[in-house]
């Protein structure tokens, strides 16, 4: 490797008739994204090609030929030690790793990092180094980069999911994993419709609208159903989308689109309960104002269960106790939506039958649950227990006042709502005590006295 050999062509060999090979080694040099130079055995600059022109000025015919970096790329303070611990590398194996404080043709000073190694001759026998070298700037900027991604695909506390753009996983984090139930290389090229049954339309929608338009300007919050042995269980997953482009091309191709997502469930409900439980406490205290302008006390009743009707259940009823029965006092419309009103001709006895959740509820003075499940939405769970017929869910909350048992006020739900949980079972004995109240009222008041 030596001066004469490259002379004459930006970074490649010099020579009266160029051949192929030089040609190529050119094009090759030129080409880098890093700056690379060389030198022969004696230190002498053999190539330098456009990389190393960009960040320091000088072409390639002002710095081949050159004997060394002093007085030009290098202070010639700091020349010895430079060449020094460049040249150094031509008898050691492998690279070495050096920062230096370069100069630039206009007289400024840039910090690069540089690698270094020996380059062997034919005989085997030192022949030169090469060095590439970059802007320390840029090299961290790179190194930052890369242990970015690593963290986002080891201990990142979100998921990250990369896709190519037939919407297939590429790249898993461990968050993510966990999230869709499986492991980092199981999900990987699996469709997305494999891992999510219900909201796989909305999260590949967008991840289309993202390889199609680019990213969306806010997080979207997707409501998504996992499949998976333990059932299905239904997440609110807050995410980000990104479209990834080659940066080797002029043009941007795409090579998938980037998925970050955390998942906010647990804050998502507890949102939405405390919404429910600030709506359904302002449905109790219209209700309360409502009823105390009510002349009528059972009248005042039924006000009660009109408001708590909202949002909460399809049907409402009052059952109140006569002797050792009930009988049907108040009653929502059976076929169509409707006031809570008092049943016409009423005061005859219900021919519940035994462990009818109604008497259940008087028997144990307290809120009894019950569902038709799955295979029972044909009506028939409802007529045995003489509801509208498409009633699914019930709940009986008992009426006390005074110490004493007056009936049962049942609320009912269709099959296009959820069966009635604890939360509900609470919210209705509260409705049942304002219930009860008046309902002891009108009994106290009523011709019989009572």
């Amino acid at each position: 490797m030596s001066a004469s050999t490259s002379r004459g062509t930006t970074g490649g060999a010099l020579g009266p008739e160029p051949v192929p090979g030089a040609e190529l080694l050119a094009a090759l040099l030129d080409g880098m994204d890093a700056a690379l130079c060389a030198f022969d055995a004696e230190g002498t600059v053999t190539h330098w090609n456009r990389e190393a022109e960009r960040i320091l000025g000088w072409s390639a015919e002002e710095a081949v030929g050159r004997p060394g970096f002093a007085g030009w790329a290098v202070r010639r303070a700091d020349a010895d030690e430079v060449q020094g611990r460049l040249m150094a590398v031509m008898d050691a194996p492998g690279r070495q790793v050096h920062e230096f404080a370069l100069l630039r043709k206009d007289g400024g000073r840039v910090l690069v990092r540089t690698q270094s190694a020996g380059v062997r001759g034919a005989d085997g026998g030192p022949a030169g180094v090469y060095c590439a070298f970059s802007e320390v700037h840029a090299q961290i900027d790179l190194e930052r980069a890369i242990a970015l991604s690593e963290a986002l695909f080891e201990d990142a506390s979100w998921g990250v999911v990369l896709v190519d753009v037939d919407l297939r996983p590429t790249v898993v984090n461990a968050y993510a994993a966990r999230a869709l139930g499986g492991g980092r290389t199981t999900l990987l090229g699996r469709p997305l419709g494999e891992l999510i049954a219900q909201g796989v339309e909305e999260l590949e929608g967008a991840l289309q609208h993202v390889l199609a338009e680019g990213a969306p300007p806010a997080p979207a919050e997707l409501w998504v159903t996992l499949r998976g042995g333990e059932g299905s269980r239904r997440r609110c997953w807050r995410s980000g989308f990104l479209r990834l482009a080659s940066p080797l091309t002029e043009e941007p191709v795409p090579l998938g689109a980037g998925w970050v997502f955390q998942d906010v469930t647990a804050a998502k409900l507890a949102a939405q309960e405390a919404d429910r439980v600030r709506f359904r406490s302002n449905q109790l205290h219209r209700a309360s104002r409502s009823a105390a302008e009510c002349e009528d006390p059972m009248e005042a009743a039924t006000t009660s269960l009109d408001y708590a009707l909202a949002g909460f259940a399809d049907h409402a009823l009052i059952d109140l106790v006569a002797g050792e029965r009930l009988v049907r006092a108040a009653a929502t419309p059976a076929d169509a939506p409707g006031p809570c009103l008092p049943v016409a001709g009423g005061g005859i006895p219900l021919r519940y039958a035994p462990g009818h959740p109604a008497l259940r509820a008087v028997d144990r003075t307290g809120s009894v649950r019950a569902s038709a499940g799955a295979a029972r939405t044909d009506g028939e769970w409802a007529k045995q227990r003489q509801w509208p017929a498409d009633a699914v869910h019930a709940l009986c909350a008992v009426l006390r006042s005074r110490g004493r048992t007056l009936g049962v006020v049942t609320f009912l739900r269709s099959a296009h709502r959820a069966a009635f949980e604890r939360p509900d079972a609470v919210y209705a004995e509260s409705v049942a005590d304002r219930v009860a109240a008046s309902v002891d009222l009108h009994r106290a008041t009523g011709p019989s006295g009572g």
